[in-house]
């Protein structure tokens, strides 16, 4: 199949989406799949940090790519080996952590098609089965062509009025950009909550499916970002919803 492109959006930060990006691109290469997960959230990056990278000096970025100082597949990082992935493959390509790299693309901004033929190339050049997309939360140029040229958007969002109002724009604009597939995601969900009440609410309410719960896990709080939970805690409940999540991609 030609690769296809999943985007991974909130409408407000601290969802987890994140980390639901990169421990989704990891169920899909555990099951052999080519993956790729890129963090287009250049003004708040940090999902290099889930996979290890944090305190490492990347040799190349998004931004880097964006000024046209490198080519795409310069910035993708292999990282199948040291994840310990035996059949698929998973590339990471991040945005740079830098404060006047940072400064310079909220600046001078960047062309849209530039992004858009970066998706695509990457999709090509790795022969992708999957582009996972972490996106800048909100809606902007950037999460607009992310949502455009989905294949599949999950929108995350808690348990919460202001991230449930701010779904109900994206979901909106989704439905005018005709992306394929939209579901939503209830991520750190309180125990004190029904999931089938929390499912009946937002189903009735935002007229779209909810893909999966998932719970305020004591797991994900030990983690802190630190680390792919699926790859260190196979067995767990967060490991069985991203599982969930995958099943709808595949």
């Amino acid at each position: 199949m030609a690769g296809e492109i999943v985007s991974i959006h909130s409408f407000r930060g601290g969802t987890g989406k994140s980390n639901i990006a990169a421990n989704l691109a990891a169920v899909a290469a555990l099951d052999g799949k080519r993956v790729a997960v890129m963090d287009t959230d250049m003004a708040s990056p940090g999902i290099h940090i889930i996979f290890g990278k944090g305190r490492e000096r990347l040799p190349h970025t998004l931004n880097d790519y964006l000024r046209g100082a490198c080519d795409i597949t310069d910035v993708c990082l292999d990282l199948t080996e040291e994840l310990g992935i035996r059949r698929g493959r998973l590339y990471l390509v991040p945005s740079s952590m830098n404060a006047a790299d940072i400064t310079r693309i909220l600046r001078e901004g960047y062309e849209v098609s530039d992004l858009r033929n970066g998706f695509n190339d990457v999709i090509r050049e790795k022969q992708l089965d999957y582009l996972i997309i972490d996106t800048h939360p909100g809606l902007d140029r950037e999460t607009l062509l992310s949502m455009a040229t989905a294949d599949f958007l999950f929108v995350v969002a808690r348990v919460d009025e202001q991230d449930l109002l701010g779904t109900a724009a994206t979901l909106s604009v989704a439905r005018k950009l005709q992306v394929p597939e939209i579901k939503i995601v209830i991520n750190k969900k309180p125990r004190i909550y029904e999931d089938a009440d929390i499912v009946r609410q937002v189903e009735g309410k935002f007229k779209a499916k909810v893909a999966t719960i998932i719970p305020l896990l004591p797991l994900l709080i030990e983690a802190g970002s630190r680390y792919v939970v699926v790859l260190r805690h196979p067995d767990s409940e967060f490991t069985a919803k991203m599982e969930e999540l995958y099943k709808i991609i595949k």
